[in-house]
């Protein structure tokens, strides 16, 4: 499973000209199932990112979780995260998971993370959405994760 978190100021998704979900200071979790991806997998995911101490201390060090720090969860789904760009101009996704394994991931990843941090907020799986953020730093860190 292939996810990216951004340490936010604030971020949004909107989708046909509606916002469908917001944070304030936070992170913005971009989401990305692989086929060999699996419940236990995004449980890990979700325990990382939580889990993470990128929020600044009193010290202005680095030192705070999601919880800690008193911020909300953004949860974004991206298949664009597992592209192949080794040939050509045009990027291949097959390493993505098949759509129907995607979303249940996806849900499963929301529901983790929402039984073990509030507020998690949602983007919709498969729509067209428009994420906008203020990213804070910036802090932009990739992660995979495998069984």
């Amino acid at each position: 499973m292939i996810g990216l978190v951004q340490r936010v100021a604030a971020a949004r998704v909107e989708i046909a000209g509606s916002v469908v979900a917001a944070i304030g200071r936070g992170s913005l979790l971009f989401v990305c199932a692989e086929p060999d991806d699996t419940e236990q997998v995004a449980d890990k995911l979700v325990a990382k990112v939580l889990g993470l101490r990128i929020f600044a201390d009193a010290a202005g060090k680095m030192n705070l979780d999601l919880a800690a720090a008193g911020g909300g969860l953004l949860v974004v789904s991206q298949f664009t995260l597992a592209a192949d760009t080794s040939r050509g101009h045009r990027p291949g996704f097959s390493a993505a998971a098949a759509p129907e394994l995607g979303r249940r991931l996806y849900e499963r990843v929301l529901a983790t993370a929402r039984a073990r941090h509030a507020p998690v907020a949602s983007g919709e799986f498969g729509a067209d959405m428009q994420v906008s953020l203020v990213n804070d730093g910036p802090v932009t860190i990739p992660m995979t994760l495998r069984a």
